[in-house]
């Protein structure tokens, strides 16, 4: 397997980082393999860590909601390091674009399934979207920090904010879009062009004839 693009230019992980990354991905594991097999509501975290060989206290420990289970990736741990490491002359929304581009295409080539069943799961279960519209808002804090620092503004500067606010929002939609049109298309693709439209000043394209209302695809 290629190396991942953004967790190649992390720093290299001690033993004990190792080991809770080992931990993590065996709890994540567990969860989808039993989601999968009896559905989300039945599935308990006791279950959960039973099937991951650690206690339900150690689950708690890594993911204080059973919905942070399936929402949490490697990726979502590097984000802001990822982001501080762009060029410093790098446009906002390209660093941006970069970072997000590159983090659904590495989640799809190192588990495309996992994927998937998390875009399922935002869509069929209230509780599992309702996490992750919280948990895109604190991403969303991360990197307005990341990039008012690189661009030498305060923190909390409302320009920044509204950027990574309106990009973390086009991510969830063109997300729960491509769940809920079977994901046939390229989620690679569509969050690229999910960009350009922001890029464009939000301007809409004209309708594509014959195609059907409300398409984000090529």
């Amino acid at each position: 397997m290629a190396a991942d693009p953004l967790l190649a230019g992390q720093p290299r992980m001690g033993l004990r980082e190792r080991k809770k990354r080992k931990t993590r991905l065996a709890i994540r594991r567990a969860a989808h393999r039993l989601i999968a097999e009896q559905g989300y509501q039945a599935t308990t975290v006791e279950q959960i860590a039973e099937a991951a060989e650690v206690s339900p206290s150690t689950v708690c420990r890594y993911f204080p909601a059973k919905e942070d289970i399936v929402l949490t990736g490697e990726h979502e741990l590097v984000v802001e390091s990822v982001l501080r490491s762009r060029p410093a002359d790098e446009e906002p929304l390209e660093s941006l674009r970069h970072l997000l581009v590159e983090s659904v295409r590495a989640v799809l080539a190192d588990d495309p399934e996992e994927m998937r069943q998390r875009t399922r799961l935002m869509v069929e279960v209230p509780a599992v979207r309702a996490r992750m519209t919280e948990t895109m808002a604190e991403t969303s804090g991360l990197l307005s920090r990341a990039l008012a620092a690189r661009s030498g503004r305060a923190a909390d500067d409302l320009e920044v904010r509204i950027v990574t606010a309106a990009v973390m929002g086009a991510l969830r939609e063109v997300t729960i879009h491509w769940a809920e049109h079977g994901q046939r298309d390229d989620l690679v693709a569509l969050v690229d062009r999910t960009l350009d439209v922001l890029k464009g000043g939000l301007a809409l394209r004209p309708a594509p004839a014959g195609g059907r209302a409300g398409a984000v695809g090529p």
